[in-house]
């Protein structure tokens, strides 16, 4: 059995969604604070784990090659 290691798009999709999560947040604490802003990045970096484990568990976990 392969170990892809974190390297498929469901990981890379959960790392993407969250990264953004935290970029919005910190923009928005920096900028205001912007609260709702704020929350919204907190909800994306709950959503980005969900998201990557949904998609593994609907098989894009493998290379699409």
């Amino acid at each position: 059995m392969a170990h892809h290691h974190g390297s498929t798009p469901a990981a890379w999709t959960a790392v993407v969604i969250a990264l953004v999560g935290f970029t919005v947040g910190g923009i928005a604490l920096v900028i205001g604070p912007s609260w709702p802003a704020f929350w919204v990045g907190c909800a994306l970096i709950v959503v980005g784990p969900l998201v990557g484990k949904i998609m593994s568990s609907v098989g894009q976990s493998a290379d699409s090659s």
